[in-house]
């Protein structure tokens, strides 16, 4: 794609010269913008399928502050909506052509199995069991598990503290499965905002997953949680599509890697996650 792209600024250029050449004659066509030239790709690809139908359907969070959050224009609003939107971007899409999906922690594998979203963007940690059914780019963002509690609560400072506890989580997130594995009594519900009322009425003591996750939700919902002790994993966030798709996944990561380069990938998070959260230098992608 690099190579694209300097073919690109070349023709920018040449034309660049010709208008200038034309300038000398008063033209005012000179002054006029051009168009930025279509992307194009090998016919067969994803990317030349999508580029061609002009539009994506995308996976993400609808109610997860800072990453993925629906906002009052019905519409997303988040870092992984910006990501999802950088590669929109690079396959000449605009925002008005892509359909946002509402992906849970249970259904982003369905619904790229099934075809339901060309892709999924949504604090969507990468593991060995998922990449059985589907693949993944990225990671673009390290996160980790910690744990939310009353702003009042002095008791629970570290993941040893929720041992015998009840937690809550949602079905079918990794946070759930080390809940399990830690020792404390998880509570399941389809969503983390759903986890917050139960946590307000006692029913149980914590709620528990990544790191910037529970950090918009206190930051949305200002002194009424905390979050506490030190992240204890490790959670590469990725980009899911549909299982040995290796051209759209390497193009991917080609896009991640520029929009690092180019500045893009802090600008998103700057103007989103970056309101509560320090900026960190991206992972690598794994080119696996």
């Amino acid at each position: 794609m690099k190579r694209m792209r300097i073919a690109l600024v070349a023709a920018a250029a040449v034309s660049a010269l010709a208008l200038a050449g034309c300038a000398g004659g008063g033209d005012d066509a000179a002054d006029e913008p051009t168009a930025e030239p279509a992307p194009t790709f090998e016919a067969g690809t994803t990317m030349a399928e999508l580029a061609e139908a002009g539009t994506v359907t995308i996976g993400t969070k609808f109610d997860q502050p800072l990453f993925g959050l629906m906002g009052p224009s019905g519409v997303p609003e988040g870092f992984d909506v910006e990501i999802a939107k950088i590669i929109a971007s690079e396959l000449g899409i605009e925002e008005d052509g892509i359909e946002w999906v509402e992906t849970v922690s249970a259904n982003r594998e369905p619904f790229i199995e099934n075809g339901q979203v060309d892709f999924v963007v949504a604090t969507y940690t990468i593991n060995d069991k998922r990449k059985e059914v589907i693949s993944f780019a990225g990671p673009y963002y390290m996160a980790g598990q910690s744990i939310l509690v009353l702003a009042d609560n002095d008791d629970i400072e570290s993941e040893e503290d929720l041992v015998g506890q009840p937690v809550c989580s949602v079905t079918g997130s990794t946070p759930a499965a080390k809940l399990t594995e830690i020792g404390a009594e998880p509570v399941l519900t389809d969503t983390y905002t759903n986890c917050l009322e139960p946590l307000r009425s006692g029913q149980v003591v914590a709620v528990s997953t990544d790191n910037v996750i529970l950090a918009g939700l206190a930051a949305q919902n200002e002194g009424e949680f905390k979050v506490v002790g030190e992240p204890f994993t490790e959670e590469p966030y990725g980009i899911g599509l549909a299982k040995d798709d290796t051209e759209f996944r390497d193009w991917i990561n080609d896009v991640l890697e520029e929009a690092y380069e180019d500045g893009r990938y802090e600008e998103a998070w700057n103007s989103t996650a970056g309101t509560v959260l320090p900026y960190v230098e991206p992972p690598a992608v794994d080119r696996y």
